[in-house]
């Protein structure tokens, strides 16, 4: 038997499937001659960071249960070229590659997949460069147009000027979560709203 891998699908959003990446990477293993211990899916954001089933293949990787990550690309993988680059070398470092169907496999312990990762790294630092020009251009044009930037003197956060209202919907025994509801902010942000409000009237 071949390699032990473990099939990743993953779609962005609730009304996709993975249906047709897992039978193109069900057909992919046995012809690459893969054991597939196990397949996982995802319904997930391609930036979310918090993505359990991913997690598990790492754990699997980290046991030393399998020796492959299948998927049908790596945008399916990696939410970033960073994000793509460490979580490549963390399972390097347990022997594991990620090999996508487009015919591009990474085993960062061969000369190939080190100069891959060298360019990576390259790709990654210029898109944090691009991102910062970005930003400093987008700040220039602001301020050429006399946009002050940053909160002004007098300027106070959303949730001081809801703070009276917040009071009065409590004092007439509203709940936290019709208050939240009714004013558009969040259930945590009427709890701090009242929480001050009650620390200052202490004092």
């Amino acid at each position: 038997m071949g390699q032990r891998a473990a099939i990743y699908a993953r779609v962005s959003t609730s009304d996709q499937s993975c249906e047709r990446q897992l039978l193109d990477l069900t057909g992919f293993a046995e012809r690459g001659g893969f054991e597939v211990i196990a397949t996982f899916t995802e319904t997930a954001s391609g930036m979310k960071a918090g993505r359990s089933a991913r997690k598990q293949v790492m754990q699997l990787a980290q046991a030393r249960k399998i020796d492959a990550v299948l998927v049908t690309e790596l945008s399916r993988w990696g939410r970033s070229t960073q994000d793509l680059l460490d979580t490549l070398n963390v399972l390097a470092g347990w022997r594991v590659s990620v090999v996508a169907m487009s015919g591009m496999t990474f085993e960062l312990n061969t000369p190939h997949g080190r100069m891959m990762a060298t360019l990576l790294a390259g790709i990654s630092q210029f898109e944090r460069d691009l991102l910062s020009e970005r930003v400093k251009s987008g700040l220039a044009a602001a301020r050429s147009r006399g946009r002050k930037l940053g909160r002004q003197p007098g300027d106070r956060p959303k949730s001081d000027r809801l703070t009276p209202r917040v009071i009065e919907a409590i004092e007439a025994g509203r709940s936290y979560r019709w208050i939240a509801r009714d004013l558009g902010i969040s259930k945590n942000t009427v709890t701090a709203i009242v929480r001050r409000h009650r620390d200052g009237s202490a004092l």
